[in-house]
């Protein structure tokens, strides 16, 4: 009988130091690490992080190069539904880059939210060739947007830009009579004159998506008064209308219209509004008078007409 005794008293002992050290570590373990922690903001911020992702464009402007490309990209980057690639990404027109793949195309896009558009430019699209299909190919359903300028004022402008950059890398340069004439005649194989024969591409891009699909976009106008052509822009791309005509004014100093967002401006880059190279009115006579055909045949292709030369 005391035997028995004894040996539920050293039970008792052993089971009275157990729970004395299981309540020490349930008091040292509620100090330091509390069984519930609310989320922190930085874990909030971080699943609204991930509802962005970069996406394939929905839009794209295809062209046309030195139409106004880049100013028709920043005006459209005001909506608040759209994100743009800020670089030309040049994927469909440059075999380097297409050999990528998507995959690498996508990553070259801004993150965007589901309900946003994602918009990407490169004007030399326009002229290539290999480039509708390739398009298609990666959505049907895309819209494009081709912005145009009076193709004898875009082909010196185009001239003026070459020019700009071989001065500047002490590089050696043609007048651009010299280019454009060939035993006083237009020449034919200049490519800043083929880059104006906005039909001739034009006809590749209706071989592969429809005329709807397509906007054309007055370069001129969207120059004098940028407002109409991007509310015509805006209804294209199914955006609800949010840009309005306080988004622009009138910079006198440099002579074209600058943009205005949340109190801040902004104005395209030096580059935009460079005096053009000069270009004898023969000269300039003979280019207008080559162009009124393939711009008669464009007017008839998009329905609409422009006061070009």
């Amino acid at each position: 009988m005391l035997w028995t005794l004894l040996l539920a008293l050293l039970l008792l002992l052993l089971l009275h130091t157990q729970l004395s050290v299981c309540l020490r570590e349930l008091r040292s373990g509620s100090s330091t690490s509390p069984l519930y922690s609310p989320p922190s903001s930085s874990s909030s911020s971080s699943s609204s992080y991930n509802a962005s992702q970069q996406r394939l464009p929905g839009a794209i402007i295809i062209g046309v190069r030195k139409g106004g490309t880049r100013a028709l990209l920043e005006m459209l980057n005001l909506h608040p539904d759209v994100e743009v690639a800020k670089a030309e990404v040049h994927f469909f027109n440059v075999e380097e880059h297409f050999r990528r793949g998507l995959d690498w195309y996508r990553a070259q896009m801004p993150l965007t939210l589901p309900a946003q558009l994602t918009v990407e430019k490169t004007p030399g699209y326009f002229a290539a060739p290999q480039v509708p299909a390739r398009i298609w190919d990666m959505n049907p359903a895309v819209r494009l947007l081709l912005i145009v300028r009076d193709p004898a004022e875009r082909l010196v402008s185009d001239y003026t830009q070459v020019l700009h950059n071989r001065l500047t890398q002490l590089k050696s340069y043609q007048p651009l009579e010299e280019l454009l004439l060939h035993n006083g005649h237009i020449n034919r194989g200049y490519k800043a004159l083929q880059r104006s024969l906005y039909h001739q591409h034009l006809a590749r891009w209706l071989q592969v998506f429809t005329r709807d699909q397509i906007h054309v976009v007055d370069g001129d106008a969207l120059i004098r008064d940028p407002f109409p052509e991007l509310r015509n822009a805006e209804r294209f791309l199914d955006l609800p209308p949010r840009i309005n005509p306080n988004n622009f004014y009138f910079n006198t100093t440099k002579g074209f219209y600058c943009l205005l967002s949340a109190g801040h401006d902004k104005c395209l880059d030096e580059s935009k509004g460079r005096p053009h190279a000069p270009l004898s009115s023969l000269a300039l006579k003979k280019l207008c008078r080559f162009f009124r055909k393939p711009n008669k045949l464009f007017f008839e292709m998009v329905g609409r007409s422009f006061s070009w030369c």
